[in-house]
């Protein structure tokens, strides 16, 4: 055999799942699904988050575990579980990040990641859909671009979801990982806009489905915070200079027409000033080619 199914078919899967512990059932789970992938078996790393881990067994599949001695966040841990593959993730060509109360419906992904990967050198991320078990539905907000209305739709997009997604570990590599400051929010799309400065691609997948509860990210307490902490940060970061103020002065009038609650509210500016008065992390502002490229994606970085 050869061709693209044929060198998909000799990528070598690995997967990152990082967990609080409390939720061991689904986590079984969900590494369960991840036994049954077809093809070749996957190494999981499982990375407690300041929290020891469950007895892990699961038949058929090789699962080490990481348990951090504190909560470091969410791009925090994931690195680790990255690290855990060697420089990078390097010891495999393409890691999976899967939320531990997510579930792999379907026995294909790991085939179909492998495929897609080998079909395009380009490609460095997939974002999977997310989808209700008990519904079937995908939430718009878990679609990653700004027409969303039809989820089953595959496209390539600017950013991904960070708990369903395959990523090329020669991304990571090249572009370094998630930013660990960020602890929750927006993560992903800081890695994505390095990713794509870079020359690679983003593909939304439709057929590569993790089932997953509805809910709403405001369920965390730091939720509005974050949010805007980071999506300040996330400009300073990437973005020319000429666009940062463009992009949050967006970011700002959007915020205010969703009406949000007061209390909510208050955490959102609070967020937002301690984005402006603390470090960013190392700037790298992307190219206007690739301000140009998210453009014609559908998304330019201004919104």
């Amino acid at each position: 055999m050869t061709g693209p199914a044929a060198e998909g078919s000799a990528l070598k899967l690995g997967a990152v799942v990082l967990t609080m512990g409390n939720r061991p059932e689904e986590l079984r789970a969900l590494l369960g699904s991840v036994a049954k992938q077809d093809g070749d078996p996957i190494e999981v790393v499982v990375v407690g988050n300041g929290s020891p881990l469950p007895e892990l067994d699961i038949p058929g599949l090789a699962v080490r575990t990481v348990e951090l001695p504190e909560n470091v966040g969410i791009p925090a841990g994931r690195n680790v579980g990255i690290e855990a593959f060697g420089p990078g993730g390097r010891d495999v060509d393409v890691l999976l990040f899967l939320d531990d109360d997510g579930l792999l419906p379907n026995s294909d992904t790991a085939r179909l990641c492998r495929e897609a990967f080998a079909a395009d050198p380009r490609l460095g991320i997939i974002s999977f859909r997310i989808a209700d078990p008990d519904t079937g539905v995908t939430q718009r907000r878990h679609v990653p671009r700004l027409r969303a209305s039809d989820p089953l739709r595959s496209s390539r997009v600017t950013t991904f979801l960070g708990g369903a997604n395959a990523v090329r570990t020669r991304v990571l590599e090249q572009v370094g990982g998630l930013p660990d400051d960020f602890f929750y929010a927006h993560e992903e799309t800081d890695l994505a806009w390095r990713a794509l400065d870079a020359g690679w691609m983003i593909d939304y997948r439709a057929d590569m489905v993790l089932f997953h509860p509805t809910t709403a990210p405001s369920r965390h307490a730091v939720y509005h915070r974050m949010v805007a902490r980071n999506r300040v940060w996330l400009a300073r970061r990437n973005l020319p200079a000429p666009l940062v103020p463009v992009y949050l002065g967006v970011w700002l009038l959007l915020t205010l027409a969703r009406r949000p609650s007061r209390p909510a509210l208050k955490a959102w500016f609070g967020g937002f000033r301690e984005g402006w008065r603390t470090p960013c992390g190392p700037r790298r502002p992307m190219k206007w080619r690739t301000v140009w490229r998210l453009t014609r994606l559908g998304r330019p970085p201004v919104i």
